[in-house]
């Protein structure tokens, strides 16, 4: 690795864990970072998932203390969760790069968009649901969006987080622990197949990974006196960004 690789990795790690503490969308900075500094998709996807596990596991213990009541569906959702994560990893390395390269740009638009309207999203499947405690459709709804989450994750905590809106009556603090363990679940399963695969860049991965947890830690700490809306929005711009420039690399 070059010096300025280095740079970019602890940066974007940092930034990426800071974010996913205070508004989330950490992948839609370290993602970009790491096909910037040269990773073939595939390699930088599972990389990229391994070194976020800090700022999710962060996320998961900060929060545990507010996790709903332990029933049987509770327990069935982490079996989906672990389920569809090593479905999703297992989705990725089946693909070609040469396939992944040319949906990279609209897996970074659609996580985008799911992040900036996540609320809106939210409102309208609870519409659409009903919004009512309906723990045999979360689970069900549950399979395809952890999927997701371990084929590409960007994105994956806001549609967690919809999903919890619209089929339970958790409150905002529940949903959200739940949505970090969760999200902790379906990338620890991710990891375990990249990592059998062999499809991670260590040093790549081990410089990134140190960064997203003090990135995690200041974020924790930062969320008191830094506006969400400001995080959300320079997000938000950075997704806008980084989907045109791949759009024009692998699409034109």
């Amino acid at each position: 690795m070059t010096f300025y690789s280095i740079i970019v990795l602890l940066m974007a790690g940092f930034f990426g864990g800071l974010a996913n503490s205070i508004a989330g969308g950490a992948s839609l900075v370290t993602f970009p970072a790491l096909l910037a500094i040269g990773l073939p998709p595939i390699t930088a996807n599972a990389s990229n998932t391994f070194a976020l596990l800090p700022a999710n596991l962060l996320g998961a213990y900060g929060d545990r203390a507010k996790l709903p009541k332990r029933d049987g569906w509770f327990w069935g959702g982490l079996v989906i969760a672990l389920i569809g994560g090593t479905i999703g990893a297992v989705l990725l390395l089946v693909s070609s790069d040469r396939f992944f390269s040319m949906i990279v740009p609209a897996l970074i638009g659609v996580a985008t968009l799911i992040f900036a309207f996540g609320k809106n999203i939210q409102r309208w499947l609870a519409g659409l649901l009903g919004g009512a405690d309906n723990p045999l459709l979360r689970n069900i709804l549950l399979v395809p969006t952890s999927v997701y989450g371990g084929y590409f994750g960007a994105g994956v905590g806001v549609m967690f987080m919809a999903l919890f809106g619209a089929t339970s009556s958790l409150d905002v603090r529940q949903a959200n622990a739940n949505k970090n363990v969760l999200g902790f679940l379906t990338n620890i399963a991710a990891v375990v197949i990249f990592v059998w695969q062999g499809v991670i860049d260590w040093p790549v991965a081990l410089t990134m990974f140190p960064a997203t947890a003090c990135g995690g830690i200041a974020g924790a700490q930062l969320i008191k006196i830094v506006p969400a809306f400001f995080v959300r929005a320079t997000i938000i711009t950075i997704g806008c960004v980084m989907t045109a420039i791949y759009a024009y690399r692998y699409w034109l």
